[in-house]
């Protein structure tokens, strides 16, 4: 579980709640449905129009990168490949027959049913360079869904803000309804504008960086797996490979 996420959920909201409090208001004051229905409502609408179902049903599954993010240790695929690299060495390619059916990612046991079949370097390279690029992007389209989430609500927000203006225009001879307008008015741009910059947008940057992260893993095995294809030592296979740590 990533706990900086869940500290980052909550530094923030207390921090607007604990200040809202501080300057003597309650947190009653800031549930207003009308403004709910609004801003999530247009904001939801908005995406699903600009977006296909898949790319829309593929971000709502990359939500759960957020809190429990894909287990991604670099040093632990270079001490996978050097072994791999190892039992070539030893064995040959066709060593690694055995492995395959060990290897539970998909993309490092198609590298490797390759490097067995006995394919060169350059189509194993071009094919998982294939994959790795298609994978990349598709994880990287979730994260415009929320982009975009993060761009309509504080305009959505507006709108809500407009519409509760005009609710209070209609009724400025009664007083009894000019509280719910307002309310709803000024509400709706806090929802708009701390959704997109308190969730919308921090979940997209987090699901980009969680991709690119399994990007430069993917980059890693490739690497791996043709210089193995290659013959090379299987040290300096590691020493290469040490350059995708930081």
């Amino acid at each position: 579980m990533d706990s900086l996420s869940i500290l980052g959920i909550i530094i923030g909201l207390t921090a607007i709640l604990g200040g809202n409090m501080l300057e003597g208001g309650h947190i009653g004051a800031l549930a207003n449905g009308p403004a709910v229905v609004i801003v999530l409502g247009g904001t939801i609408g908005a995406v699903l129009l600009q977006t296909s179902p898949a790319v829309f049903i593929h971000a709502l599954k990359k939500v759960g990168w957020v809190f429990f993010p894909p287990r991604i240790k670099l040093d632990l695929e270079i001490e996978k490949v050097v072994e791999w690299s190892q039992i070539a060495r030893r064995e040959g390619l066709l060593g690694l027959e055995a492995v395959v059916g060990s290897v539970d990612d998909p993309f490092a046991k198609k590298g490797l049913q390759l490097l067995v079949d006995g394919c060169e370097p350059e189509m194993i390279r071009e094919c998982l360079e294939v994959d790795l690029s298609v994978k990349e992007n598709h994880d990287l389209q979730a994260a415009k869904v929320f982009d975009g989430m993060g761009g309509y609500s504080p305009t959505i927000g507006i709108i809500g803000a407009v519409m509760g203006l005009i609710h209070v225009m209609q009724n400025l001879s009664d007083p009894s309804k000019l509280g719910s307008g307002i309310a709803t008015a000024f509400v709706a741009t806090i929802y708009g504008v701390g959704l997109a910059n308190l969730l919308f947008l921090p979940i997209a940057n987090k699901i980009k960086g969680r991709a690119h992260l399994l990007a430069q893993s993917r980059e890693l095995v490739i690497e791996g797996l043709i210089s193995i294809a290659e013959g090379e030592n299987p040290r300096n296979i590691e020493l290469k490979l040490q350059g995708f740590l930081l």
